[in-house]
């Protein structure tokens, strides 16, 4: 039992001697790291001094990116406010056309290009603004994942500087670490933490060659106290009251550290929960996303639906008024070679009664001569026979005489 107690001990001697050699190293890699991170910390502290000459070229840098940032923006605004008034430009010009042009084939076409133009300009700026927020979307993805990655490795910068803080057995970085335990840890974990270091870590304070044949006699008799004759033999220079004090203490150690391994277990599966939570929450976001995509998709097409059926209501509307218009036009041609008809119905039947009264005066006239001529034929008829008694008188005077 001495010979192998003995082995044993060369055992860990040497194990002793590794682990010192391991930890001179890390030490040594730790100082470094944290030489370097002196040395930064003073260059950006130099960088960033108000009394240092370089803060007036990092002003004047940090001016001419706030300035190219506003610059970028304005443009960018000033490019949407140019696009969404050449639409607007282009809507009014379209009503201005369908309040006061005349309904002919030429604005029919003209009219069609124009509404195509407008469609076009409107489905262009939309088609922008899309791949803009698609690019904003993946860009934030992206942030999200640099941001994950980040914590990812705040996370295991700060686990890794708590295993160095403890090789280092540093007071200052001791505090640290355990306000960084006591916010990221489980309780359970710190409480075994908190009882190892109190009471000498996973030996209890003894020796490792100690520990173990306190621990093989103590698993042989499963915990009963019949163990303590034995151990004694094993334990040379222990007392039944350091094997009772030191089987409290395992006691305790195995209730924490049962509690530890609980705890972690239920931390994993909180971490799995959350996980599945998180990764729940992400197809969620994802599919509310892919839905919110469809239905603007859909609500975009519904719009152009509404926008065709309204273009076509309008050709109609046009195409039903300019029937319109031609059938007023057919009657009132109508109506014109009706009215002109009848006038030359009307000049035609005046004209046959001025015939009629013409010839009615004509024969009166003629009906009127003859008369006249046979009352002049009377007349003269009448004078003669006159001339001819008084002839006679004038032959009867003369030949009384």
């Amino acid at each position: 039992q001495n010979d192998s107690c003995s082995s044993t001990t060369g055992t860990g001697h040497l194990f002793k001697n590794w682990k010192m050699k391991a930890e001179q190293a890390e030490k040594a890699e730790f100082l470094r790291t944290a030489e370097n991170l002196k040395t930064q910390l003073a260059k950006n502290g130099y960088l960033y001094n108000r009394k240092s000459g370089f803060r007036i070229e990092y002003n004047i840098l940090e001016e001419l990116e706030h300035s190219l940032t506003l610059m970028k923006k304005t443009s960018t605004e000033a490019k949407i406010l140019k696009q969404l008034s050449k639409i607007k430009d282009s809507v009014k010009r379209l009503q201005h056309q369908l309040k006061y042009m005349k309904p002919t084939p030429e604005f029919v076409d003209k009219l069609k290009e124009m509404m195509e133009e407008v469609e076009n300009a409107i489905s262009a700026f939309k088609e922008e603004q899309r791949q803009i927020y698609e690019q904003l979307v993946k860009e934030e993805k992206t942030a999200i994942n640099e941001l994950s990655v980040f914590e990812r490795k705040v996370e295991l910068w700060v686990l890794g500087s708590s295993r160095t803080a403890k090789v280092l057995k540093l007071p200052s970085v001791r505090v640290s670490v355990d306000k960084i335990l006591e916010n990221h840890l489980p309780e359970e974990v710190i409480e075994f933490e908190r009882f190892l270091q109190q009471t000498g870590g996973w030996p209890g304070g003894w020796d490792d060659c100690d520990h173990q044949n306190f621990l093989k006699v103590w698993k042989k008799h499963k915990g009963r106290l019949s163990y303590v004759d034995e151990a004694l033999e094993y334990l040379s220079g222990r007392t039944k009251e350091d094997i009772l004090q030191h089987d409290k203490w395992y006691q305790e150690f195995i209730i924490l550290h049962k509690g530890k391994k609980e705890s972690i277990k239920r931390w994993k599966e909180k971490q799995q929960q959350e996980k599945q939570g998180n990764l729940k929450k992400k197809k969620k976001s994802e599919k509310m996303l892919k839905e919110e995509l469809l239905q603007n998709e859909e609500a975009q097409k519904q719009k152009a639906a509404e926008e065709r059926k309204r273009r076509q209501a309008a050709i109609e509307a046009w195409k039903e008024q300019k029937a319109i218009a031609l059938a007023v036009d057919q009657a009132s041609q109508v109506k014109l070679e009706e009215k002109k008809e009848k006038k030359q119905q009307k000049e035609h039947q005046r004209r046959c009664h001025m015939k009629l009264v013409l010839e009615k005066y004509t024969l009166l006239k003629k009906e009127k001569e003859e008369l006249e001529k046979l009352e002049k034929e009377k007349r003269e008829k009448a004078r003669k026979e006159e001339r001819k008694r008084i002839a006679a008188e004038e032959i009867t005077k003369f030949q009384q005489r």
